[in-house]
């Protein structure tokens, strides 16, 4: 009976469905009314906390194999690649209440949240998270409240799901730049439950791919790697160009921060995929409108911050100066993150003297911004710095920020 859970799992995939999908399908063929078995059911047969036992035949003829298929012993020669679903949430911090007392909603409330959605977005471009994060954890909460609390349609509750999705990777985003890392990365799981419920790949993808991009900052390379690759899986090769793009740029990330010659070599392959992926022919698929920020400059950033992760200056430090040339200013944060790439690049082009420079500019641009991750990169930047402490212009800018 061991193997049950790997075969269901192994048939599911097969037929490209998801876990809320086959939760679905089992309720139907069973011709029970409700969702007796949800997505989160599903994941614990797969993943043997429980056995399905009197569901087996109603799941095995949802699948359309014979019960002694899905009992089968099975012989891996490894184990198979992380997915999706491997990273939901044990339990469904989704699931609707048996009694909603909350009334009926219906389009107008959420096409509201999706405006409050975008603008919280928007707000981020120009407010770091320590400035934001209680109004998007405020809103999070609000929102998931309505969809356990209150009743809708199907169409109604799956773009309520999308929405919560959006909502969780900004307010992921907000909550790690903010520092809080384990919140952050509740927030993103939690999202990812609902893009899933909602069978929204491009959605889970992003969601998914900016946690792989925490996890890679913070010490957890491995695990960054796994979960940036089974973003760009989950989300398949029909996803929007824009898409495939940001997952490839997320992978290539990952890739690097693990470290070693074959990651590095792996992390050039993305960058290139990435490219070519922005590139292609997009014609009747729109990206959506979470991805605006993602084009070509994005993408020379990432590819410049690659080079300087793995210690190229001279491949680094033009495609910062060009994309710098052009960066709109009033985004502080991100150009202070940006210029912390370049001060690092100089100093392993052994001039430090353009990188005390741009030091002493990452270090004015940070101070009045609320965000660990300029923070983070200010400290990165002084540690690399401390190599040319004899330089009197290295010298002023250690002695200012020590002051």
């Amino acid at each position: 009976m061991g193997n049950i859970g790997a075969n269901i799992r192994q048939q599911r995939e097969r037929l490209g469905w998801s876990q809320a999908r086959l939760a679905r399908e089992v309720c139907r063929a069973a011709g029970i009314a409700g969702e007796p078995v949800g997505r989160q059911e599903v994941s614990r047969w797969e993943t043997g906390r429980r056995t399905p036992r009197e569901w087996l035949p109603i799941i095995a003829a949802t699948l359309g194999v014979s019960v002694e298929t899905l009992c089968a012993s099975q012989t891996v020669a490894e184990p198979p690649l992380p997915t999706l679903a491997d990273f939901l949430p044990a339990e469904d911090p989704l699931e609707p209440l048996t009694a909603r007392t909350g009334g009926r909603i219906g389009m107008g409330q959420v096409d509201d949240l999706q405006q409050r959605v975008h603008g919280l977005r928007l707000a981020d471009d120009f407010l770091a998270g320590g400035d934001l994060m209680r109004p998007a954890l405020r809103e999070l909460r609000k929102s998931v409240r309505m969809f356990r609390e209150h009743s809708y349609s199907d169409l109604t509750g799956r773009q309520l799901l999308v929405q919560i999705g959006e909502l969780a990777q900004i307010a992921g985003w907000i909550a790690s730049d903010a520092g809080q890392h384990s919140e952050a990365e509740r927030i993103y799981r939690l999202g990812l439950s609902a893009a899933t419920q909602a069978e929204d790949g491009t959605l889970a993808g992003n969601l998914a791919g900016s946690l792989a991009y925490q996890l890679s900052n913070i010490g957890r390379e491995v695990e960054g790697v796994a979960l940036a690759r089974a973003a760009l899986d989950g989300a398949g090769p029909d996803a929007p160009p824009k898409a495939r793009a940001l997952f490839f740029d997320r992978v290539a990330w990952a890739h690097t921060k693990a470290g070693g010659s074959e990651n590095a070599q792996a992390a050039m392959r993305a960058l290139g995929e990435a490219s070519e992926a922005l590139s292609a022919n997009s014609e009747g698929i729109e990206s959506p409108a979470y991805l605006y920020w993602v084009d070509a400059g994005e993408l020379q950033v990432m590819e410049a911050r690659v080079f300087t992760e793995l210690r190229r200056p001279l491949r680094a430090v033009p495609l910062l100066r060009d994309v710098l040339g052009r960066y709109d200013a009033t985004h502080t944060r991100e150009l202070a993150l940006y210029l912390s790439w370049l001060a690092v690049a100089y100093a392993d082009a052994n001039e430090p003297e353009e990188s005390a420079a741009v030091a002493d500019r990452v270090i004015a641009l940070s101070a009045d911004i609320s965000s660990e991750r300029t923070a983070e990169r200010v400290r990165v930047i002084l540690a690399r710095l401390a190599e040319y402490a004899d330089v009197p212009e290295v010298r002023a800018v250690l002695d200012s920020a020590a002051a």
